[in-house]
């Protein structure tokens, strides 16, 4: 008799040890209780907390790790585009603070060139930004560059990108970031050098945004150092830009 009460004794103390019951006053006439039940935590990893009144009840779940969730679209869209300097802005400006006669590292370069459509019929915008001589290469005739700026695109909104620029060679750089229609875009751009500083063809791999609209999207003309921008399109005529295109 002794043995069966110790075995009962032991089963009801398991019992209570995997699961607490506590009843906690009420605060006012239309909650009846509080109840909460408490698992052993060695037993499951999923709280429930119940909250009854006269007129409904509610249950909470509570897991011990979230789940993370990104609902940006993945498909790549392509957009080219082209940077030209037509020499007539004042770029690129040549800050030399390394103080040497050569390109050494420090030296800045802010500029600010003009953008046309990869079909070269319309003016889109400009780009603007600041590119940090990292180091003279001169077995490659060039140098290397930390290159940080924008293209805008008049009312589409505009595209952050960052990264390396060869004057000896195409490079990649990181879309960081965008506005208006470009709001939450990431990818890279392909930077491919026709005529250093002067002319110069990207092509974006852009992903996170809706479909771009056709007015970006029209065939490219293949690159070369020889492509220039439509007549109507350098004058800035109508039908030849974006909306409110930057200037």
């Amino acid at each position: 008799m002794a043995a069966a009460s110790s075995t009962y004794a032991a089963i009801r103390g398991a019992a209570s040890a995997s699961s607490m019951k506590v009843k906690l006053p009420t605060t006012s006439p239309s909650q009846k209780s509080l109840c909460f039940n408490l698992p052993n935590p060695f037993i499951s990893q999923k709280k429930n907390l119940s909250l009854t009144n006269g007129a409904a009840a509610r249950s909470f779940t509570c897991k011990s790790q979230a789940t993370p969730s990104d609902s940006r679209p993945t498909k790549v869209q392509e957009l080219k585009v082209y940077e030209i300097n037509e020499r007539d802005r004042g770029s690129p400006a040549v800050l030399k603070l390394s103080q040497k006669p050569v390109n050494s590292l420090g030296d800045l370069v802010p500029f600010s060139n003009k953008v046309y459509s990869g079909c070269l019929q319309k003016r889109l915008g400009i780009t603007a930004g600041i590119c940090i001589l990292i180091k003279n290469e001169p077995e490659k005739k060039g140098d290397r560059f930390e290159a940080i700026y924008s293209f805008y695109f008049g009312d589409y909104g505009h595209i952050a990108v960052q990264g390396p620029y060869l004057t000896y060679e195409d490079t990649y750089l990181a879309v960081t970031g965008g506005s208006g229609i470009f709001e939450g875009v990431y990818g890279q751009v392909k930077l491919q050098q026709l005529i250093f500083p002067f002319k110069l063809f990207y092509t974006f791999y852009l992903k996170g945004i809706p479909d771009l609209p056709s007015e970006l999207t029209a065939p490219p003309v293949p690159p070369s150092p020889a492509v220039e921008p439509s007549a109507a399109a350098k004058a800035c005529e109508p039908g030849a830009t974006v909306s409110n295109f930057t200037n």
